[in-house]
C-alpha cells in the first residue's frame, strides 16, 4: 500500500508542530501558511519565528499559500482555528478523500462542533478528529506523545489513517467517537481558563485539583447530553487533554486564566494576543449549549463571567457558596 501525501492547513505552532512529526521519516510534507513572509522563511530557513521559535525544521516540509494544492493531498490535517475553520474550507476548489480535524472549538456563530462545519462543506469527504493532550514544542521536539484519532469512517478510515500519522514517538488510538473527541478538546480549554485563574490568585493546589475533577463532571455531562461516550471522555481527549492542560502555563488558555485572576482586562489580554485561547471563544458558546440541553455547568458560567469582566475574587466566592451537594458526575 502505498503512503498517501499529507498536508497541513495552519502554521500556527500546533500545525507546525504536527508537520515536523509527521516529517520526521524524511517523506515531504506541505504545510499551508497564511502569511506570504513565513512560507518565504519555512522554505529559506526551515525555521518558524513567529509560532514556534524553538524547532529546527526538517528540509521535508514544503510551505505554500496555496489552498488549492492542499486540496490535491490525500490526507489533510486542519490546523486553522476553530473560527476560521468555514472559512478555510470555504476557500478550498476540492477536497480530499480524508479531513482529520485538529482544532478545539465550538463555532461561535452557529454552535457547530468542528465536524459539523466540515461535513456541511465538504460532503464527499470522510471526517476525522484528531485530539488529546499535545503541546506543541513537545511534539516537534520528539517527545513521547499519544491521542484519539475518532473517525468518522470506521474501521476503515482508521486503517487508512493511522500508518499516515503514526510515528515512533506519536501514538493515536481509534475511537469512533466523534462527538466525544470534540466534546473533550472544546471544553477542556474553558476550563484551563478557569484553572489559570486559580493559580492566578494563588488558591493553591487544592484548589487546583478540585477544579479539575468538578470540571471532568463538567465535561461528562456535557458530551453525554450531545451523544458522547463517556469512555471517549475518560481517556487521551477528555481527561487526559484537561490534565495537562491546567496544569501547565504552556497552555494558553491556561495563561489568559492566570492574567485573569491577577486582575487583567480581558479585552486587552485577548486583543494583544498573536496566539489563539479557543477557550475565550468556546465558554460563552459552552454555556447557551447548556443551558439549551439542561446541563449545569457552573464552572464554565463562572469562565464566560470573568471573560465578560466579573472580578475574578467575585466570581470564586460564588462558586464556593453554590448549595452544598452530592459528589455525582451529573450533580
Amino acid at each position: 500500500m502505498s503512503t498517501p501525501a499529507i498536508g497541513v492547513v495552519g502554521a500556527g505552532a500546533w500545525g507546525t508542530a504536527l508537520a515536523q512529526m509527521l516529517a520526521g521519516d524524511g517523506r515531504e510534507v506541505v504545510l499551508w501558511a497564511l502569511e506570504p513572509e513565513l512560507v518565504a522563511e519555512i522554505n529559506a530557513g526551515h525555521t518558524n519565528s513567529l509560532f514556534l521559535p524553538s524547532a529546527a525544521l526538517s528540509p521535508a516540509i514544503r510551505a505554500t499559500g496555496d489552498l488549492a494544492e492542499m486540496a490535491r493531498c490525500e490526507v489533510l490535517l486542519l490546523v486553522t482555528p476553530a473560527q476560521h475553520l468555514a472559512a478555510t474550507l470555504a476557500g478550498m476548489p476540492s477536497y480530499p478523500r480524508d479531513l482529520v480535524l485538529c482544532a478545539k472549538g465550538i463555532e461561535a456563530g452557529t454552535r457547530r462542533t468542528m465536524h459539523e462545519v466540515a461535513a456541511d462543506v465538504a460532503k464527499y469527504s470522510e471526517i476525522a478528529v484528531l485530539s488529546g493532550p499535545t503541546f506543541a514544542h513537545e511534539v516537534a521536539a520528539g517527545l513521547p506523545t499519544a491521542v484519539t484519532l475518532a473517525c468518522g469512517g470506521g474501521e476503515l478510515q482508521w486503517n487508512r489513517l493511522a500508518p499516515a500519522i503514526a510515528r515512533p514517538t506519536f501514538r493515536p488510538y481509534y475511537s469512533s467517537d466523534l462527538i466525544g473527541a470534540e466534546v473533550g478538546g472544546a471544553v477542556k480549554n474553558v476550563l484551563a481558563i478557569a484553572c489559570g485563574v486559580v493559580e492566578g490568585l494563588r488558591l493553591g493546589q487544592n484548589a487546583r485539583a478540585a477544579l479539575i475533577a468538578r470540571g471532568y463532571a463538567e465535561m461528562r455531562r456535557f458530551g453525554v447530553a450531545l451523544g458522547a461516550e463517556p469512555a471517549t471522555l475518560a481517556g487521551l481527549c477528555g481527561l487526559g487533554d484537561l490534565v495537562l492542560t491546567c496544569s501547565s502555563a504552556s497552555s494558553r488558555n491556561f495563561s489568559l486564566g492566570k492574567a485573569l485572576g491577577e486582575g487583567l482586562d480581558p479585552q486587552a489580554l485577548l486583543n494583544d494576543r498573536r496566539t489563539v485561547a479557543e477557550g475565550a471563544h468556546t465558554a460563552p458558546v459552552l454555556v447557551e449549549l447548556a443551558r439549551r440541553h439542561t446541563v449545569a455547568m457552573p464552572i464554565a458560567e463562572a469562565v464566560a463571567r470573568l471573560l465578560e469582566g466579573a472580578p475574578a475574587r467575585l466570581v470564586v466566592n460564588d462558586l464556593l457558596a453554590r448549595p452544598l451537594t452530592a459528589e455525582e458526575p451529573d450533580a
